[in-house]
């Protein structure tokens, strides 16, 4: 059911994709473009490669795809390895806001443009462009509906993703301004996941045990919503707390349908593939992006039990 559930939302977010840039298909090899993701067993990152790879591959370019799984060592060699292989550009996820500093820094002065993509770095003027969703605009989003649902008076707890990502803080930051709002919201346990199902379980049962009243959990991104879900529901709570994701993943858009999962924020990741793709395609051949800026933010988008059929539907998927 996974299997099926992320083919179908790959081939809706590629149509998505293509409704807002056109690529030209293969007409002869024009070399290869590395493509260094996150974690393919993920989903998301899954998604976010198999766009990049497949929009590559139209254009006329052999396709690598690797990952790194957070570890900057992992990704440093990734990067010498696109090196040697003389790829003519990288799409890099980059795996630390800091650490991937370096990587990024090596492949630049070996003549490789990098396009990085759903996370930066911090520094500026370095990669070629930085694509990423709008987390400030989509962590609003969903706290709003959040609210909708919990109301204006709850004791809640909060999975946040990997320090190391800047997403996590600007997710967790654009929440709080939101719920700051409502004084009698209160946040009555935090914990880092790491963006991973596993320990989104292993911390929601801990919290549950410190705070087994709580009446909602909202969460950085997808995965630990759902190992939260998962241990809500063995502890039979499910039914009385309110939890909300972000990422719009294919098992995230099953527990919404499924009424398990209170609603979603839809990063645009095949949109954003897509076009780090196609701006270094336009690079290479040119010396130019084709964009006014580095820095590129795509909006999010709610997925709620009142939308999600369209998100089963490949010609709804619209932003």
């Amino acid at each position: 059911m996974f299997m099926n559930g992320k083919r179908q939302l790959i081939a809706t977010l590629a149509i998505s994709a293509s409704l807002f840039a056109g690529g030209a298909m293969a007409q002869d090899d024009k070399g290869l473009i590395s493509i260094i993701v996150n974690d393919t067993s993920n989903p998301y990152w899954f998604t976010e490669g198999e766009i990049a790879e497949e929009t590559a591959e139209d254009l006329g370019y052999e396709a690598d795809v690797s990952a790194h799984k957070g570890d900057t060592n992992t990704e440093s060699n990734q990067v010498d390895t696109a090196i040697t292989n003389e790829a003519k550009a990288i799409i890099l996820d980059p795996a630390n806001a800091d650490g991937s500093i370096g990587a990024v820094r090596k492949a630049v002065d070996a003549g490789i443009p990098v396009f990085t993509v759903n996370a930066e770095i911090n520094q500026q003027d370095l990669a070629e462009a930085q694509l990423v969703s709008n987390n400030a605009q989509g962590a609003a989003l969903g706290a709003r509906k959040w609210v909708e649902i919990v109301g204006d008076s709850a004791d809640y707890v909060e999975l946040e993703g990997a320090p190391s990502d800047n997403n996590a803080a600007t997710r967790s930051n654009g929440y709080e301004t939101v719920l700051s709002q409502y004084p009698d919201l209160e946040r009555v346990a935090s914990d880092v996941a790491n963006w991973d199902r596993t320990e989104g379980n292993n911390k929601m049962e801990s919290m549950l045990q410190s705070n087994p009243d709580i009446d909602a959990v909202i969460s950085g991104n997808d995965e630990m919503a759902l190992g939260a879900i998962a241990a809500l529901k063995k502890a039979d709570k499910l039914d009385d707390v309110v939890v909300g994701g972000f990422d719009g993943s294919p098992d995230a858009v099953e527990a919404v349908e499924a009424g398990e999962l209170d609603y979603t924020v839809l990063q645009p990741v095949a949109v954003f593939s897509k076009a780090a793709v196609e701006q270094a395609d336009k690079f290479i051949r040119t010396g130019e992006t084709g964009v006014s800026s580095e820095k590129q933010l795509f909006d999010c988008v709610l997925i709620t039990s009142e939308n999600v059929d369209q998100y089963t539907d490949p010609f709804v998927l619209e932003q």
